[in-house]
């Protein structure tokens, strides 16, 4: 999905509350001396390192000339240099039973490294009862791998992954050996960043900056031939020794990841962009060894050739290879013929608030998308989108590259630009595709190679989360959009304990002069965001589920126009948004991206929950604020979504909540899932004058119904228009809405 940026000014420095798996405590017994703590919201990414030889210049210039031709005595000395890739990295703390393991990778360019690691806790074996297996005796024949007998990763496979729940530190190196050096010890610096975990505030905690004297030293037999192995004591700034580090090359890589790539009947595979680029070139590029794995190419078209988001995350689940993400970075590509919320592409996984509740593993992409027949689209123009091969690849890496962590970036033609704006800027005589560039733009590398892991792995932290690294996003460059004015008006300012709140928004051009702004205010366009603060003055932060923009769709507005939309608010990324009785303010953000930077305007309004009226509404409220699935049910819709859907069943049972939740489910019942057809009868026997429905549910309704198969279905049918004509009349885009129902 080409994404809009997130908004890390305002936005609260917690992630969602689902992501990543919960962080285990680092144990009591600390291996650092006690600092105060740096109150940074997130790490910076390491500085290149320039290039600063220890070898005498003298003798430097000696050994860069052809000593064949010399009449020296052979040198007696070694030279010794830091090769680049993934290093197996084991931190031992001084007087503890347990350590921590991860890797360290170093980058060479040109004349400049760049380090950085991640360290994960090492939890001991148990001493009694005795471990069962019992550890063999290494010399005997038959003895098993004792790496995996002791839950050590073994050098010999790689790149090492480990599991995500016991992430603990990421390693910010600000010094190492640069060049060559004739003395086999050199210093190595980093910074210490104590990951809190995700939902932690702030996220990061910075303890320190540390030293190792590194020595180098023999690889033990099970490294790869030729590898860099050292040790080294850790100390604190203060001098004092705190533990001690080892750390061995395992790869020329820096990280490793598969792409599992499954294809429904007359789908395109994006394999490769059918003039030399394929997923290999693009990632070795950034120090990634990229495994594609073509996979299913029979995945069953669930409700016709058009998916939601739901489905696709369905087919994810039920066809992709066994695959565990504590053991294997895996990212899942879905070829399909058509997606109903973006016209190309998506990152569907962005918050991991879905049935599996792991965010960014999975994307889709649609072959049966028609590019249109118009300039700039250039030599593909009116072509189908899978047999364009150049842009539907340049698409998959696109989605991709959201699905480790990234943003938009509009610096360059790269992969993290949008396919529109690539195609706009075409200068004759080159057209589109031919200028696109097949590589992320530098700051882009940077965050794919050094980035803590918690933000490229899948399963980390949600998307949407700011980079570790400034400036954070061309968000630090926000302007208010001066001549706009937003206005936030509620559906119901007063609201029973547990019912969604619903808001009308319209964006209005208030000048004398014409001024870009979004085409749709939907969430799902990803330009609208914002925060509600409880009674107690608590701020809580809301997003979209799901930003499924392909493009960055602007269009100029004249003098006085007016666009509106609906937004339903329930959960956030701190959980539910209206858990107490009382009054609440709500602020909302409408934010876009502009040639060098960002623009925005906002709006407020408020509203007051009343508290429970009965025992059975108390017990309905809590199930639905208890239940983050409960969002899912309200925004994405599916019978995959069990627990989401039996809150909204508890909703609907009781008498205060029905009329707020009963859309909810007619609309889950009136589209087919999968196997089961749409049952136009039940949804209309929740949908009466008492419905509580926005415009754009209304909307959403009425277009539901114009797909839907009516035969035999007439009278549900008039039913339902019936109640979406009685309460069009009084609704936001009145006009609008009553000529979409006469169609019907």
């Amino acid at each position: 999905m080409e994404t809009a940026q997130p908004k890390p000014k305002k936005a609260s420095k917690k992630a969602a509350d689902y992501a990543p798996s919960t962080v285990m405590p680092t144990p009591a017994h600390e291996p650092f001396a006690p600092q105060p703590e740096t109150p940074v919201g997130f790490p910076p990414l390491p500085d290149a390192i320039a290039t600063q030889s220890q070898v005498p210049q003298e003798l430097f210039q000696t050994v860069s000339e052809d000593i064949s031709t010399l009449d020296l005595p052979r040198p007696v000395f070694r030279f010794y240099s830091l090769n680049a890739g993934c290093y197996l990295v084991r931190f031992d703390p001084v007087g503890t039973l347990y350590h921590y393991d991860g890797t360290i990778r170093v980058e060479r360019s040109a004349f400049n490294v760049t380090a950085s690691g991640d360290l994960y806790y090492h939890k001991p074996l148990p001493i009694w009862p005795i471990p069962i297996p019992p550890i063999p005796i290494l010399d005997s024949p038959t003895h098993q791998d004792v790496h995996a007998l002791l839950g050590e990763p073994n050098p010999a496979n790689g790149i090492p992954k480990f599991a995500r729940s016991r992430y603990r530190y990421y390693l910010r190196i600000t010094q190492i050996l640069e060049g060559i050096s004739v003395s086999s010890t050199f210093t190595m610096a980093f910074e210490m960043w104590k990951f809190k975990g995700a939902t932690a505030s702030p996220m990061w905690g910075n303890e320190g900056l540390f030293t190792a004297e590194m020595t180098f030293g023999s690889a033990p037999a099970s490294y790869p031939a030729g590898a860099d192995y050292l040790t080294g004591k850790v100390k604190n700034n203060r001098g004092v020794v705190v533990g001690t580090l080892t750390m061995g090359q395992v790869s020329k890589f820096l990280r490793e990841a598969t792409v599992e790539i499954d294809t429904v009947s007359g789908s395109e595979a994006p394999l490769d962009s059918g003039a030399g680029h394929t997923w290999q070139s693009v990632f070795s590029a950034v120090g990634w060894k990229l495994n594609v794995l073509p996979s299913h190419t029979d995945i069953a078209e669930p409700s016709g050739n058009s998916w939601s988001d739901g489905e696709m995350h369905a087919a994810m689940l039920a066809r992709r290879d066994s695959s565990n993400l504590d053991a294997e970075w895996r990212y899942h590509v879905l070829a399909v013929k058509n997606i109903d919320s973006t016209p190309r592409g998506i990152m569907y996984d962005a918050g991991g608030t879905d049935s599996n509740n792991v965010p960014r593993e999975g994307i889709g992409i649609a072959s049966h998308w028609t590019i249109p027949n118009v300039n700039p689209w250039g030599r593909v123009k009116g072509q189908r989108f899978g047999a364009a091969k150049a842009p539907y690849f340049r698409t998959a890496l696109h989605e991709i590259g959201h699905a480790m962590g990234l943003y938009h970036n509009t610096v360059d033609f790269g992969i993290m630009n949008t396919t529109d704006v690539i195609a706009a800027g075409a200068v004759a005589p080159v057209q589109f595709p031919d200028n696109i560039k097949w590589a992320h733009a530098a700051d882009d590398q940077k965050r794919l190679r050094h980035m803590p892991d918690v933000f490229v792995r899948p399963g980390g932290i949600a998307f949407g989360t700011p980079y570790p690294t400034h400036p954070i996003s061309p968000d630090d460059e926000h302007v208010e959009a001066v001549g706009l004015s937003l206005q936030v008006s509620p559906l119901h300012d007063v609201l029973p304990i547990g019912a969604p709140a619903r808001f009308e928004i319209s964006l209005t051009n208030d000048s004398l002069y014409l001024l870009p702004a979004p085409v749709s205010l939907q969430m799902k366009n990803g330009f609208v965001s914002g925060r509600v603060t409880d009674p107690s003055g608590t701020v809580r932060t809301f997003k979209p589920l799901i930003i499924c923009v392909e493009e960055v769709p602007l269009a100029y507005m004249q003098p006085n126009d007016v666009r509106t939309e609906s937004i339903t608010l329930l959960r956030g990324a701190e959980g539910a948004l209206f858990p107490i009785a009382g009054a609440y303010t709500i602020e909302v953000e409408v934010s876009w991206d502009m040639p060098g930077g960002h623009a925005g305007v906002s709006g407020t309004a408020n509203v007051f929950v009343t508290g429970a009226r009965t025992d059975s509404h108390a017990s309905a409220a809590l199930k639905v604020l208890s239940t983050p699935d409960a969002l899912l049910s309200i925004v994405l819709t599916g019978d995959h979504l069990t627990e989401g859907n039996e809150a909204i069943q508890a909703a609907l049972a009781d008498e205060t909540l029905h009329p707020h939740f009963a859309y909810v489910e007619a609309k889950r019942l009136a589209q087919p899932f999968i196997d089961r057809p749409a049952n136009l009868e039940a949804a209309a026997s929740l949908l009466t004058d008492e419905t509580v429905m926005s415009s754009a549910e209304i909307r959403k309704c009425a277009k539901l119904l114009g797909k839907a198969d009516t035969k035999g279905n007439k009278d549900a049918k008039g039913k339902i228009v019936d109640v979406l004509a009685s309460k069009a009349k009084g609704s936001a885009n009145a006009d609008a809405l009553e000529a979409a129902l006469t169609k019907l």
